[in-house]
């Protein structure tokens, strides 16, 4: 089978999970090849696993000081140069897009009449789950984006509606001790407002990735770092805490890990807000408006409410691709939830907010606490 794989390159998050899936997909009877749009090719990194990809440039969105700028996207849209790009796209040698909230490959995949499956978090909001702030442009943003013929939603949980849980890196336990220090990744935020706040804490210290960092360096209590997936991935482990924005993917991998997160969405990102918003009522996450001294101080005292365990989906979805039968989701949706294991008082608020749901499990040492 062959198939051609649309990324959306603007946040790391998208191309975490196709890394996943470029994993998952390695060893089967399939061939992918993978189309990148909305960031420059300077600025990707750690690009080895998906070969020889293309790259689009897409639509994307214009952030500055954490703040989705409307009125700047919509003036450095070129709408020409993106219809030209799906019209010069030929897909007639592809089986089918696979798309992660991809514009170009999405549409050329439609007007091409070739069968096309959205695999993404931004698929889940077509479904009846927590939203918050959203408009009607959000409402159309979410459908005629990247639109696709299937979609398979990813979230933290099902809410009773055909979703799937999170692609993470298959984390079975830490690999090195933790240590007391803080991960900060805040990309879209500027790097002297988050060293000015990091700066109110100096008996604490933290690791802060961003890509304004050109070369590690320390400052005060603060390793700066420039962008790295190993060395990330190696402070993820390693942290007590994780700082970051509202995005869907390094919140489902630190709370994999038993990480606490304090989250500051970008203002006027509907799905951001509806992030923090989920995670808050699950009880995985502290929230912040603003890079606030005083949400912060009260953040750094508290502690992680445990690990989230979460299978390996991105194998399990790879080969219920290759199967072909796309409108059933139902068996794979059991399988996968029921091996989730959300800490006791996750599960307990989630009964709560939906006390009809099936698959709400608790971790097998807090059962064990809870029969004795």
């Amino acid at each position: 089978m062959k198939i051609l794989y649309g990324i959306q390159g603007t946040g790391n998050g998208h191309i975490s999970r196709a890394r996943e899936m470029a994993r998952a997909f390695d060893g089967l009877d399939c061939e992918v090849d993978y189309y990148f749009s909305g960031r420059e090719r300077d600025k990707f990194f750690d690009m080895a696993c998906f070969g020889d990809y293309q790259l689009g440039k897409g639509l994307t969105f214009v952030t500055e000081q954490g703040c989705i700028q409307r009125l700047k996207t919509w003036h450095q849209l070129n709408l020409r140069q993106f219809r030209q790009e799906v019209k010069t796209l030929d897909l007639s040698r592809y089986d089918f897009v696979l798309n992660d909230f991809e514009p170009v490959t999405a549409w050329a995949a439609k007007q091409q009449k070739v069968p096309s499956l959205s695999l993404s978090h931004q698929a889940a909001f077509l479904h009846d789950v927590p939203k918050a702030n959203e408009s009607v442009f959000d409402r159309l943003l979410t459908r005629y984006f990247a639109p696709t013929q299937y979609q398979i939603g990813l979230h933290w949980h099902h809410f009773n509606c055909p979703i799937l849980p999170p692609i993470i890196p298959c984390f079975d336990t830490p690999s090195c001790q933790q240590k007391p220090f803080i991960l900060v990744y805040l990309p879209f935020e500027s790097l002297s407002q988050i060293t000015d706040l990091l700066s109110h804490f100096q008996q604490v210290n933290f690791v802060c990735y961003h890509p304004d960092i050109e070369s590690k360096s320390q400052w005060q209590n603060v390793q700066l770092k420039p962008l790295s997936r190993e060395g990330f991935h190696h402070h993820l482990h390693c942290c007590k805490g994780v700082v970051a924005n509202g995005g869907f993917e390094l919140p489902s991998e630190a709370i994999s890990l038993g990480k606490k997160l304090l989250l500051k969405p970008l203002q006027g990102q509907f799905e951001q807000s509806s992030n923090v918003a989920t995670l808050a009522m699950m009880g995985l996450a502290h929230v912040t408006p603003s890079l606030d001294v005083t949400t912060m101080r009260v953040w750094l005292d508290s502690e992680s409410v445990g690990r989230v365990k979460i299978p390996d989906v991105a194998s399990e979805v790879s080969k219920w691709l290759l199967n072909k039968e796309w409108d059933d989701l139902d068996t794979l949706k059991e399988e996968l939830w029921q091996q989730v294991e959300f800490p006791e008082s996750v599960a307990e608020a989630m009964s709560e907010h939906y006390p009809e749901s099936q698959y709400i499990t608790t971790t097998p040492s807090l059962i064990k606490s809870l029969v004795k």
